[in-house]
């Protein structure tokens, strides 16, 4: 089997860390594969050392987020340089399938396809306004199959449910280690992804301001770099730091460090899908204190494999975080455990692989997106922890 792999990025996000998960699992199949991305991010350097081809595409750059009326003329351009760029691929070479890791390539991939070759559409977000629209109208066009890693993102693009399947995200083994909450007194609470307004750094740094002074031991770390773009809030949330016992690691590949340096991740996003570093965590044994935004609630029950914040304010952060380390600090260490177990259960990276290989398998240009399930279907209640004390730790 032949796949052309279509990404709207070349830098290093979520969604790009999970195509880089799945080469493995397609080289192992002895099937082969192709790139194309736009400009020369790092991602075009990872797949090449993994001896993918990779072309380049034009698409944008686009500002992240809301859209200025530039990238909207500009747009329609790019699609049409697009479809003449794919269509010189498939022409040159026998493509079995297509398989689209954005919403802004796949009006092209739709086009250029013309209904010959299946094409899977992977979401990692749940797609707002124009993106919206693009994903329904590519949807439609081609029939693709599509895959969510979580219910929360796919539940508005109208594809038809035999076409709509859930498959979680999956991350290597980080590394368990079992922290000693109870003796603990320089706590180490972090907060990991790029650095960007729907992330939550700056609900961080407020909450890290009120819990300072009752604990004067604790440090905060901010793990992440402002991909796509977005330097000028990486500039203010660097002068909300100032005066706050606050570490800037910068961007990291080694998750796993990172997280064993950890004695609390924090997950204050507005937005998710489901975020790899809340899986990352789950591995480390790594407590998490969240939000519950977008798909986190369907991988993470309060009290048992993590703790939610309902009211999504630096204040109830603050408040809940202080009430773990000063109160409920047990309760750490028996989520963390829970927390390892499920990613064993569910999130391990091999479960990710299987399920998407399957799906692959499963297509066919007759079907035009038919298939069987190949995870969870989406409309199903997200598996829960299993209760406190009743699973072994993993050491």
């Amino acid at each position: 089997m032949n796949i052309l792999f279509l990404d709207q990025y070349s830098d290093l996000g979520g969604a790009q860390a999970c195509l880089l998960d799945l080469m493995p699992a397609i080289q192992a199949q002895g099937w082969s594969a192709q790139a194309v991305l736009p400009g020369h991010g790092p991602l075009v350097g990872r797949l090449r050392a993994m001896g993918v081809p990779v072309s380049e595409i034009p698409c944008g750059p686009y500002r992240s987020g809301n859209k200025r009326l530039v990238d909207f003329l500009r747009f329609p351009f790019d699609v049409a340089r697009q479809v003449r760029s794919i269509r010189r691929l498939i022409d040159r070479t026998q493509f079995d399938r297509i398989y689209v890791n954005g919403a802004r390539i796949l009006p092209a991939a739709a086009i250029a396809a013309q209904g010959r070759i299946p094409i899977v559409f992977h979401v990692h977000w749940r797609y707002t306004g124009a993106a919206a629209w693009m994903a329904r109208w590519g949807i439609r066009r081609s029939g693709a199959v599509v895959v969510g890693c979580c219910c929360y993102v796919i539940a508005r693009l109208g594809a038809a449910a035999e076409r709509l399947h859930v498959i979680p995200n999956g991350v290597a083994d980080c590394g368990f280690r079992e922290r000693s909450f109870d003796t603990a007194e320089a706590f180490r609470i972090g907060i990991i992804g790029r650095i960007a307004p729907e992330k939550g750094q700056t609900e961080f740094l407020r909450a890290a301001a009120l819990l300072a002074p009752q604990f004067p031991n604790a440090r905060f770390v901010i793990c992440g770099a402002p991909l796509f773009g977005i330097q000028r809030f990486a500039d203010a949330v660097q002068r909300q730091a100032r005066g706050l016992p606050v570490e800037f690691l910068g961007w990291r590949d080694d998750i796993g460090s990172v997280l064993r340096q950890l004695d609390v991740l924090v997950i204050a996003s507005r937005e998710e899908g489901l975020p790899r570093v809340l899986l990352e965590a789950f591995s480390a044994g790594v407590p998490v204190v969240s939000f519950p935004a977008g798909g986190i609630p369907e991988a993470l029950a309060d009290g048992q494999t993590g703790f939610l914040v309902q009211e999504s304010s630096a204040e109830a952060l603050a408040a809940r975080i202080r009430a773990l380390l000063t109160v409920d600090r047990s309760r750490l260490r028996e989520v963390a455990v829970n927390a390892r177990h499920m990613w064993g259960l569910q999130y391990d990276v091999s479960h990710y692989r299987r399920a998407i290989i399957d799906l692959l398998v499963t297509l066919s240009p007759s079907s035009r997106g038919a298939t069987r399930t190949a995870a969870l279907p989406p409309h199903t209640p997200p598996p829960q922890a299993a209760a406190p004390g009743n699973i072994p730790s993993d050491k």
